[in-house]
């Protein structure tokens, strides 16, 4: 809203003028802005990419709406986000500028970051970006049983602001659990699932049947590998199999050459053709 303050020049009073004078003279209006104006809310909004620039005038929020985002964006700032995060977590998160949404809804998760996760202002702020949804799990149920388990598993380093470790934290145990299983399943003692996964927490992220499982099968049945083999090297899992696994493995087939998996797989495309042509 913009209240304006219209201060007129004062002359000295001369008698005998015409009724027209006594108006304010011709000189320009000089206005003392109180309060940004709507229309400039709307303008940061779109700045920072909560608003579409390509929004219609009649779809634009209200001004309760414009109020209500940028409270939000103060408190959020106040904990260590910058103005270059707000884009990502309005397309990701949108319900975190919505009139309903209150701020302290998502206090708890923002202290347990800090408090048990034991990450850093900076920390926690790369965790929220890279993910968002993270700010509306549930503490008690969700964060801290997560974090009790892997820490358990051996997983370290977890306050590390990467995409891995912010999704890995926002991942229920359930599906970790499952994880684990599918790891004694093919034959790995729990502590070797524990240490394996501990290694490679990616793993946490793969589906089981669709890709873990496959790429399982493809090592033992057709490259005719071990699973000491796999235990050496859990990155194993990491790997497209259609991109890298399974071109490298007929290449090296044709040319009845056997060598150990890193190698196999962590070279780059030029040294590795270029090795073995």
């Amino acid at each position: 809203m913009l209240i304006s303050l219209h201060i007129c020049n004062s002359l000295p009073k001369t008698p005998n003028l015409s009724s027209s004078s006594s108006s304010c003279p011709q000189n320009p209006p000089l206005y003392i802005k109180f309060r940004t104006s709507h229309r400039e809310n709307l303008r940061y909004l779109k700045s920072l990419g909560i608003i579409d620039h390509n929004t219609k005038p009649h779809k634009l929020p209200s001004p309760q709406v414009v109020q209500h985002c940028l409270s939000t964006i103060d408190f959020l700032k106040s904990r260590g986000l910058y103005d270059t995060d707000f884009s990502r977590l309005a397309y990701l998160c949108p319900q975190l500028f919505d009139l309903n949404f209150d701020p302290s809804e998502i206090e708890p998760v923002l202290d347990f970051l800090i408090t048990d996760l034991q990450a850093s202002v900076q920390e926690r702020r790369g965790i929220v970006v890279n993910c968002p949804r993270i700010l509306f799990s549930n503490v008690e149920y969700c964060l801290q049983p997560t974090l009790s388990y892997l820490r358990k598993l051996g997983v370290k380093k977890l306050n590390v602001p990467s995409t891995l470790n912010a999704h890995l934290l926002n991942t229920r145990v359930e599906k970790l659990r499952k994880t684990l299983k599918f790891l004694r399943s093919i034959g790995l003692s729990h502590e070797e699932a524990a240490g394996f996964s501990s290694r490679m927490p990616a793993i946490f992220g793969y589906d089981i049947e669709d890709n873990l499982r496959i790429k399982f099968e493809f090592l033992v049945y057709e490259m005719g590998r071990s699973l000491e083999e796999l235990k050496e090297f859990p990155q194993y899992f990491g790997f497209s199999l259609g991109k890298r696994i399974e071109p490298r493995h007929w290449h090296l087939k044709k040319r009845n050459v056997q060598i150990k998996l890193n190698r196999m797989l962590l070279w780059s495309d030029n040294r590795f053709y270029a090795k073995y042509k």
